[in-house]
C-alpha cells in the first residue's frame, strides 16, 4: 500500500457534549472557588482520563455519599442520582452541587409524572449503569428495568388495561432501542410513547456521524472509556454501519499495530466524554504510520449549552 493511500475520515460532531461540558465545569470551578478537597460521588463522566486528571488536583471520587466526611462539599455526577441519594447526603448535612445532565433530569421528571399518573414504567436500559440506577429509584415501586432484547420477555405479566410507557436511558443506541421497543409493543400493545425523544440530541449525533463514515472505512477507532456507555455504542454503530472493524481504546498508545494491516481508511471518532486532546493523539499516532490525508466529515453542527449550578454561575454586576 502506498502512503497516498492512507487516508483517516474524521467524525464530526464528537467529544464532549454539553452536559459533560457543564458536569467537568462543575468540578473545576468547585476547586477554584472552594479548594481542595472537592468529593465527587461515582466519576464525574465516564472517562478515565478526565477522572486521572482532576485526581491530580484534590478532587475525591467516592462510590457514595457516606464514603465523604460530614459536611464535605460533594457533588453528583452527569448521570443522575436517586432521591436517596440526595437524602442520604444531606443527614450528613453534606454541601452538594448536582452536576447532573439536564437531558437526564428531564428523563427523572418523566419517571415522576408518569408514577404520580399511575402508569408502570419500561425503562430501556443497561443494568449497573448509574444513570438506570438513578432514574429508577425515582419511582422504584413501578419501574421495570428492560435491558436489551432478551429484557421483553423477563417482563411481568401487565393486565390489559394497565397504563404502561416506556422510558429510556440516554446514552443508548437509537437502533437497537427501537427494535426494544417494536418488541414491547408487540407484547404490549396499550404501550405509550415517552412525550419526547429520551436519548439526547448528543448521542444521536455521533451516531449518526459514524454511520455516514462507516461504510468507507477498513477500520474505525472510538476514542472512550469501557465503562462509557455512548462510546460502546459508537463501535456497535460502526460495524453495524459497515465498518470492517472497529475498537475502544482510552489513549493512542492502545491501538495495536496489527489492527492497521492491510488497513487503507482509518475512521476516528470519540464519545461525548472524552476531550478532544486523546483525539489529536490518535490522528498523531497515525500520522506516524503514514495517515496523513485527514477528512473532517461532518453532519451537523451543535450549539446547545448548560448553565452552571447556580452556585458556580458569576455573580451579575448591576450598573
Amino acid at each position: 500500500m502506498t502512503e497516498a493511500a492512507k487516508k483517516v475520515l474524521l467524525a464530526a460532531p464528537r467529544g464532549y457534549c454539553a452536559g459533560v461540558d457543564r458536569a467537568v465545569e462543575t468540578v473545576e470551578k468547585a476547586l477554584e472557588k472552594y479548594g481542595a478537597p472537592i468529593y465527587v460521588r461515582k466519576q464525574i463522566v465516564h472517562n478515565r482520563y478526565v477522572v486521572e486528571s482532576l485526581s491530580r488536583r484534590g478532587v475525591i471520587f467516592v462510590d457514595e455519599a457516606a464514603d465523604a466526611p460530614e459536611g464535605a462539599r460533594l457533588i453528583f455526577s452527569a448521570h443522575g442520582i436517586s432521591p436517596a441519594v440526595r437524602n442520604e447526603a444531606g443527614e450528613r448535612k453534606q454541601l452538594t452541587l448536582d452536576a447532573t445532565c439536564p437531558l437526564v433530569t428531564k428523563v427523572h421528571r418523566e419517571v415522576q409524572r408518569f408514577a404520580r399518573d399511575g402508569y408502570h414504567i419500561l425503562l430501556v436500559g443497561h443494568e449497573g449503569h448509574e444513570e438506570v440506577e438513578g432514574t429508577a429509584g425515582e419511582a422504584p415501586e413501578v419501574t421495570h428495568l428492560v435491558d436489551g432484547v432478551d429484557g421483553v420477555a423477563k417482563l411481568p405479566e401487565f393486565l390489559h388495561d394497565e397504563k404502561l410507557v416506556w422510558l429510556s436511558q440516554t446514552t443508548l443506541s437509537v437502533d437497537e432501542t427501537v427494535t426494544i421497543v417494536n418488541k414491547l409493543r408487540e407484547r404490549f400493545p396499550q404501550l405509550e410513547n415517552p412525550p419526547s425523544d429520551d436519548i439526547c440530541y448528543a448521542t444521536q449525533n455521533r451516531q449518526e456521524s459514524v454511520k455516514a463514515i462507516s461504510p468507507k472505512c477498513d477500520l474505525m477507532i472510538v476514542v472512550g472509556s469501557q465503562n462509557s456507555s455512548n462510546s460502546k455504542r459508537l463501535v456497535e454503530v460502526a460495524l453495524d454501519a459497515g465498518a470492517r472493524d472497529s475498537h475502544l481504546v482510552d489513549f493512542a498508545n492502545q491501538i495495536e499495530e496489527a489492527w492497521l494491516d492491510g488497513v487503507e481508511t482509518v475512521g476516528v471518532t470519540c464519545g461525548a466524554s472524552v476531550p478532544e486532546l486523546l483525539v489529536r493523539e490518535v490522528l498523531e499516532f497515525l500520522a506516524e504510520r503514514g495517515y496523513t490525508d485527514v477528512e473532517q466529515v461532518t453532519t451537523t453542527t451543535e450549539t446547545i449549552q448548560f448553565s452552571l449550578p447556580r452556585e458556580l454561575r458569576a455573580k451579575r454586576v448591576n450598573k
